[in-house]
C-alpha cells in the first residue's frame, strides 16, 4: 500500500470517530455530556466534511483518475 493511501484511510477512519463520538455526545443530555461547552453538532459537521474529502480522495487513489468539474478543470 502507497503512503497516501494509508493515510487517507487514517484520516478517513479518524473523521468518522470523531463524527460518532460527536452523535453520540449529541444524544446524551446536555449535564452528561463529556464536554458540556463545546459545540458537538459543529464538531459532527467537520467530521463529516472532512470524512467527504477524504472519501473523495480515495475514490482518487484507486481509480487513479482525479475529479473533474463539470466545467473541466
Amino acid at each position: 500500500m502507497s503512503p497516501n493511501l494509508v493515510t487517507t484511510l487514517s484520516i478517513l477512519a479518524a473523521a468518522l470517530v470523531v463524527a460518532g463520538l460527536a452523535n453520540w455526545q449529541l444524544r446524551r443530555p446536555v449535564s452528561g455530556r463529556f464536554l458540556p461547552f463545546l459545540p458537538w453538532l459543529g464538531v459532527q459537521f467537520l467530521a463529516a466534511l472532512i470524512a467527504i474529502v477524504m472519501l473523495g480522495h480515495l475514490v482518487t487513489l484507486l481509480t487513479g483518475q482525479e475529479f473533474k468539474s463539470r466545467y473541466g478543470y
